[in-house]
């Protein structure tokens, strides 16, 4: 579910979790795509991360189709890329991206922390400015910006600057509880805004079956 300026993390997952980055120049390629069809599409990118066999995006859609345009572009023109460099066919992906609703302040910032700091979780990193291919540097004003664009909710934390990247980085220091990260890697998965009930699984007629929805 896409609503127009309504945020969205997004994963694009390696087929069968193969790498997608095989060295800087890939990581490089991709941001580049990135940020010129991001423009292009319609979104507002926010923060991003580039593991090594998946991407992590948190951005704004500007109009109903303006994901869709941006994965298909930025995805289709990586692969050719790398197809073309490393004498490969066929696609890198596992498939269709997964996203997920983003809604409100709170689930904003967790989001940003999420993304920003899903190297230092993986256990490659010990603290989220020391990796390259995320936008950590940028949000915490440790790099210059580049194409990132600020969500209201990351501007709400401090009308300075200095004091917003600042208080930004302190953020990041603090772990995101399990339950949080849970839930966004759930309703990523299954296509819910984060913070709502899980849907029950199964067919309507399975439901009234097994009694989980009113006839």
């Amino acid at each position: 579910m896409v609503v127009p300026e309504l945020s969205v993390h997004i994963v694009q997952r390696g087929h069968d979790r193969a790498r997608c980055f095989f060295r800087d120049d890939d990581y490089r390629a991709y941001l580049e795509l990135l940020s010129t069809f991001a423009s292009r599409a319609g979104c507002s990118v926010h923060a991003y991360c580039l593991m090594t066999n998946h991407v992590h995006l948190f951005v704004t859609p500007h109009s109903d189709n303006a994901c869709a345009q941006l994965m298909k572009n930025v995805g289709q023109r990586y692969v050719q890329s790398i197809n073309a460099r490393r004498g490969r066919t066929g696609t890198l992906w596992e498939g269709r991206f997964y996203s997920c609703p983003v809604p409100g302040e709170r689930y904003a910032l967790a989001c940003y922390r999420y993304v920003d700091c899903n190297p230092v979780r993986a256990g490659m990193i010990s603290r989220p400015g020391q990796y390259e291919w995320s936008s950590y540097r940028a949000n915490a004003a440790r790099a210059p910006s580049g194409f990132i664009a600020p969500h209201p909710a990351y501007l709400a934390l401090s009308d300075d600057a200095a004091r917003r990247a600042a208080a930004y980085g302190s953020l990041c220091d603090v772990p995101l509880p399990v339950e949080t990260i849970d839930d966004l890697r759930r309703s990523t998965r299954r296509g819910y805004a984060v913070g709502s009930p899980p849907r029950p699984r199964g067919r309507p007629w399975q439901m009234r079956k097994m009694g989980s929805v009113p006839i």
